[in-house]
């Protein structure tokens, strides 16, 4: 049976979005921006050069303008290669030539016209999709500019009439209904974040009450089959065993609900640094704390102190870091049925740095592309997806970075670098 248009439509769609997710998810969000900045400019700077001069002519046209301006969005084709310092200088200065200066400068020179009004205001809604306080910097810097170049070329006038003046108040509403918007995502995700934290602490609650329950009637069993007569030794032996099986397992669900629960809470902390942190005490303290199943799980992790270093940021959440990075690599490692964890400190790199080594299972391609995003976990069902977004998100804000290398069914790295002291 032959799908509908409709059905064909939907299928387009979702292969549409799990493409861009998939594009968006290879490269740090920024450079992504970049290169669509880039991108978009660069095609759309010539283009819209010759469907203002010989299409639609306009009274003002600016060949070298328009030149300096595709040489900008030409320049952020390369930002795979730019650091996170020229990233953001870049930005800068491409976003307030283009959006604020560019348009604003056409928009004085023609007269206000309609397509240079129209223009400018779609300028302003793709200037503050980016971040809010480097579009109110590129706004500043480049509407005062154009309005500087204006008076130099001669159309002082335009600046106070009324066909620009009407313009300001329209321009200052869509900047703060934007930035309202941007604002209420951001709240709206840590709502949800809230209410998972809040679920995710009454399901321990109730938890506790039946493990509890377990615990105490295997402690009472144990010690009537210490005291119990008539029994082979062998057979008490082995009920023995499977009561003191059970009574780690409850341990240990305990402990990882102890886990769940920091986890959880940390997404509702102030991240940025209070103090100054040692990683050698951190991750000794994690292998203290780790709930590990069995001692030959415990064995397969090693630490490897290369050199310590010490870091801005906080103890407790630098433990959650490590933990949830500790866990991931232990389900790896199961869930390929070998493979061991290698933990190295290694201060001695520049930056410092800390590598988490696991040889399990590897991640994909594809999945590799997406294990930073927040509510997305791989396998499917295998927790909240909140982890690794939640380690990300507290190392951005100590100004540090996270990134996995990894190779499907080998191994997969996770390398955490800190700023120089």
């Amino acid at each position: 049976m032959m799908p509908t248009l409709q059905q064909r439509w939907k299928r387009w769609q979702h292969g549409l979005v799990q493409s861009l997710l998939l594009y968006h998810g290879r490269e740090d969000h920024a450079t992504v921006r970049v290169l669509l900045l880039a991108c978009i400019g660069t095609v759309g700077m010539p283009l819209y050069y010759v469907i203002w001069r010989h299409f639609f002519p306009q009274e003002y046209e600016s060949l070298p303008l328009r030149l300096f301006g595709i040489l900008l969005c030409a320049l952020g084709l390369f930002a795979r290669q730019f650091s996170r310092p020229m990233l953001n200088l870049y930005l800068l200065v491409t976003l307030s030539y283009i959006f604020p200066f560019f348009f604003t400068l056409m928009f004085l020179m023609n007269h206000a016209s309609g397509v240079w009004r129209e223009s400018l205001l779609i300028g302003l809604v793709v200037l503050f999709h980016f971040d809010t306080g480097l579009a109110l910097r590129a706004y500043a810097i480049g509407t005062t500019l154009a309005c500087a170049a204006a008076a130099a070329l001669g159309a002082s006038d335009m600046l106070l009439s009324r066909a620009v003046l009407q313009q300001v108040p329209i321009h200052w509403f869509t900047i703060a209904v934007l930035s309202v918007a941007k604002i209420s995502r951001h709240v709206l995700a840590q709502e949800k974040l809230a209410g998972m934290g809040a679920g995710l602490a009454t399901v321990a609650h109730e938890l506790r009450t039946p493990l509890t329950s377990v615990d105490a009637n295997v402690r009472g069993m144990l010690r009537m089959m210490a005291d119990a007569q008539g029994e082979s030794a062998q057979d008490r032996l082995t009920v023995i065993d499977a009561l003191a099986r059970i009574q780690f397992e409850v341990r240990h669900m305990n402990h990882m609900i102890d886990l769940f629960l920091l986890s959880a809470t940390a997404v509702r902390q102030n991240l940025h640094p209070v103090e100054t942190v040692s990683m050698e005490t951190v991750a000794e303290a994690v292998l203290k704390r780790y709930p590990f199943s069995s001692q030959k799980q415990q064995k397969t992790v090693t630490l490897e102190v290369r050199h310590n270093f010490q870091f801005a940021g906080q103890t407790e959440l630098a433990v959650v870091v490590l933990l949830n990075l500790l866990r991931n690599a232990l389900r790896a490692v199961q869930r390929a049925g070998k493979g061991r964890v290698r933990i190295v400190i290694d201060g001695g790199h520049q930056p410092p740095r800390l590598l988490f080594i696991d040889t399990g299972c590897g991640i994909a391609a594809p999945q590799q592309a997406m294990i930073f995003r927040r509510f997305y976990s791989h396998p499917p069902h295998n927790g909240a997806g909140i982890g690794l977004a939640l380690c990300k998100e507290i190392m951005g804000a100590w100004r540090a970075r996270i990134r996995c290398v990894s190779r499907e069914s080998a191994y997969a790295i996770f390398i955490l670098e800190f700023p120089m002291r």
